[in-house]
């Protein structure tokens, strides 16, 4: 049998007092003495009411306090990811500290139109994997800032991903240099493959694409080389799909002097392999990273690699988005240049 849900309407009907009463009495507590509020709370709990429609006050009201991080990809892929959980660690540390609420929102989801009424605001972090989340954040009302990719109209946090990754490149490449990159995300392909000629992902959108971008600028001035089929598309910054492009980058004949990675778990992947088969690194291979991952700092040899602070990123995403700033911020990064590029002591250079 099912129960008849009481409203508002039956609960003061029953205690004897007003609806006004029983509102005060579960949003408004300092409209009530400590006593006369416990004993309708104790009461409205002995006949099973636990308060107004939260749904219809958030209507009502047009606050809710919680805020929804819309994630490039799925939420399980994403948690277990050491740069996008450091992220969202950042995120909710300055949204507990302001009483607000975190929605994790999946980036394969079909609409943002299930939660824009129930929300106050939200954070973008990367391309949605369903890129219509995307077009729907440009249209809808409520406040918005997007991080590690762009929407035009909309403020953002990013890293100047292009100089990034010609810097550190930069540091590697040596004259002459045969170079290999290993990428992620740069073609609508779920398996790892060399890119070849394939259409890019949209460009503008893209901070894989400006690593790129920055990688091929070093490459030239550097006067290095690089085959157009030399550039590995990763669809996702993980270690199986790595491990497959190293095996193949590894065993090209002939194998590349240095390789630009765009994840330090990409990169790891690589040192691994490339020890694992007695190359010698980096007298043999040179490997750059991308991210300053706490794995990377223990692995031997230290690996090079470019230290973005994520939490860091997450904790001024949420800030921008709590006060509605409409400016976008370029955070500084630094350059870990670690023995996977020198044999000399490790050196950072903030950027």
């Amino acid at each position: 049998m099912t129960k008849t849900k009481l409203t508002l309407k039956d609960v003061a009907l029953q205690l004897g007092v007003s609806t006004a009463t029983i509102s005060n009495a579960f949003n408004r507590p300092d409209q009530l003495s400590k006593a006369r509020r416990e004993h309708i709370l104790a009461e409205c709990d002995r006949i099973g009411y636990t308060g107004p429609n939260k749904a219809a006050q958030i209507l009502r009201k047009g606050r809710s306090n919680i805020v929804a991080l819309v994630l490039a990809d799925s939420i399980p892929y994403t948690v277990s990811d050491p740069v996008a959980s450091t992220f969202i660690k950042g995120v909710s540390s300055i949204l507990q500290q302001q009483g607000k609420h975190l929605l994790l929102y999946a980036g394969d989801s079909e609409s943002i139109l299930d939660v824009v009424d129930f929300v106050d605001g939200f954070i973008c972090y990367g391309a949605p994997r369903n890129y219509k989340l995307a077009e729907e954040l440009a249209r809808q009302s409520k406040p918005a800032i997007t991080v590690d990719f762009d929407i035009e109209g909309l403020p953002s946090v990013n890293i100047d991903n292009y100089n990034a990754a010609y810097q550190i490149a930069k540091k590697a490449i040596s004259p002459g240099d045969h170079v290999a990159i290993l990428g992620l995300r740069l073609i609508e392909s779920p398996s790892t493959c060399r890119i070849y000629d394939s259409p890019l992902i949209e460009v503008q959108t893209s901070i894989s694409h400006r690593r790129l971008d920055g990688y091929m600028k070093a490459i030239d001035e550097r006067q290095a080389t690089i085959s157009n089929d030399w550039v590995w598309h990763i669809p996702e910054s993980e270690r199986s799909f790595a491990k497959q492009a190293a095996k193949e980058v590894l065993n090209s004949n002939p194998r590349p002097d240095t390789v630009l990675c765009m994840s330090d778990i990409i990169a790891l992947e690589l040192l691994q392999s490339a020890l694992s088969m007695g190359i010698k690194v980096p007298e043999e291979l040179k490997i750059t990273g991308f991210d300053g991952i706490e794995e990377a700092d223990r692995t031997r040899p230290n690996l090079t690699t470019v230290c973005q602070s994520s939490a860091g990123k997450g904790e001024m995403a949420a800030k921008a988005l709590l006060s509605e700033s409409l400016e976008s911020t370029v955070l500084p990064f630094d350059l870990k240049i670690g023995e996977t590029v020198s044999a000399q002591k490790l050196s950072l250079i903030h950027i």
